[in-house]
C-alpha cells in the first residue's frame, strides 16, 4: 500500500485548454495553407503575364527581322534582341523566384510563430500541475 501511495499519476491535462490548443494550431496551419496558395497563384499569374509578354516580343522580333536589311545589321540586330531578351528572362527568374521565396518565408513564419505559442502553453499547462 505504501508503494501504491508513493505512486502519483500525472494530473489530468485541461481539455478545454488542450482543445483551444489544437484549434489554434489547425488555424495556423489553415493560414500557412492559405498564405501558400496566394503565393502559388502569384507565381502562376505573373508566369503567364512573362510568357505573353515573351510572345508579343517574338512576335515583334520576327518582324523586325523580316525587313530588307543586310545581313550584317541583321546580324547585329538579332544578337541585339538575343542579349535583351536573356537579360529579360534572367530577371523574370529572379523576380518569380523572389515571389517563391516570400510565399515560403509568410508561411513559415506562421508555422514558427504557432509553434512558440504552443511551447508557452505547453510549459504554462505543464506549471499549473505541478503547483
Amino acid at each position: 500500500m505504501r508503494m501504491l501511495a508513493d505512486f502519483r499519476l500525472p494530473g489530468m491535462p485541461d481539455m478545454e485548454a488542450l482543445a483551444a490548443a489544437q484549434r489554434r494550431n489547425l488555424e495556423a496551419l489553415s493560414a500557412a495553407n492559405r498564405v501558400a496558395l496566394e503565393g502559388a497563384q502569384a507565381v502562376a499569374r505573373r508566369h503567364m503575364e512573362i510568357m505573353q509578354s515573351s510572345m508579343t516580343e517574338m512576335t515583334e522580333a520576327m518582324k523586325s527581322i523580316a525587313t530588307q536589311e543586310s545581313p550584317q545589321a541583321k546580324a547585329a540586330r538579332q544578337a541585339e534582341m538575343l542579349k535583351a531578351a536573356y537579360e529579360r528572362a534572367v530577371a523574370n527568374m529572379r523576380e518569380v523566384a523572389d515571389l517563391i521565396q516570400k510565399s515560403n518565408t509568410e508561411a513559415l513564419s506562421l508555422i514558427n510563430h504557432r509553434f512558440t505559442e504552443a511551447m508557452d502553453e505547453v510549459k504554462s499547462l505543464m506549471g499549473n500541475k505541478q503547483g
